[in-house]
């Protein structure tokens, strides 16, 4: 009899210790408030991060090549994640309000520009912490003035790469080519690619520093615009709800042409409904 206590004691404890070094490994391997602080950050700036998204961004632009005159856009932007059968995608849609000089020194003309959407398809990489898609893009002439867009359909193709494999440092670029299709309505058919390369760099308690210029070339006349910019960035996560608030000073270090942006001020906020 006193054996078997005796046994049935050891069995006791030795479960009680292995059930207690489970738990232990669960919560090793479970993350941290930090951590999720830490992977909000990480994630906060990928532009094909697998959720909802809505950003208003803004572009103050102080002086323009030749035209000696300011602008502004407004972009508003939504995300969302779709399937097509097994497959990954992510829908982007913009809308811009552009505040353009109109040729008359000091007017200005605000209204609607063109709106944009394209719909990548994310590739899996094997990693969760890097993205990769490409999709098609297309851009619908809704400008609300012949000065505040092409006057055109315009078709073309967009690739995304992001990596957040470092929680300390991100990297990655965004990629677009379109041209015009159908009627031009007598405006030059749009043959534009713009290049977005972005780095970012985790500073603490969700400050980021990095930068994200978008460089444009026009295929039909050649003209322009490389700038480059210094970014400041606070990422703060309340309930589901991630918001990055940024502001990128930039300048331009290489243009050509009338209409490119000499200096300009880059802010916004960026929301992700986890």
């Amino acid at each position: 009899m006193l054996l078997t206590d005796q046994r049935e004691s050891i069995m006791m404890d030795t479960l009680t210790a292995l059930r207690t070094g489970m738990v232990a490994a669960m919560a090793l391997m479970l993350p941290t408030p930090s951590q999720a602080e830490d992977n909000a950050a990480a994630q906060a700036n990928n532009p094909l991060a697998n959720m909802k998204a809505f950003n208003v961004q803004n572009y103050y632009i102080g002086e323009l090549t030749d035209i000696d005159e300011d602008a502004n856009q407004l972009v508003f932007r939504y995300a969302q994640p779709f399937s097509i059968g097994e497959s990954a995608w992510l829908m982007r849609a913009s809308l811009p309000i552009n505040t353009f000089p109109t040729g008359m020194r000091g007017a200005h003309q605000t209204g609607s520009g063109d709106a944009d959407i394209f719909a990548a398809y994310l590739i899996d990489t094997g990693n969760p912490a890097v993205s990769f898609g490409v999709g098609p893009q297309l851009v619908a002439p809704t400008a609300s003035d012949d000065a505040l867009g092409n006057e055109q359909w315009q078709a073309g193709l967009a690739n995304v790469y992001f990596n957040a494999t470092s929680a300390k440092y991100q990297y990655g670029y965004l990629l677009i080519y379109r041209g015009g299709i159908g009627d031009t309505n007598d405006r030059d058919r749009v043959s534009l690619t713009a290049f977005q390369p972005f780095f970012f760099y985790q500073l603490q308690d969700g400050w980021y520093t990095g930068t994200a210029p978008i460089w444009n070339y026009d295929f039909n006349s050649d003209n322009y615009s490389v700038p480059v910019g210094a970014r400041l960035g606070k990422v703060v996560k309340a309930n589901k709800t991630v918001f990055n608030f940024f502001m990128e000073p930039q300048v331009s270090v290489a243009d050509r042409g009338p209409g490119q942006p000499e200096w300009q001020l880059f802010f916004a906020v960026n929301m992700q409904f986890m």
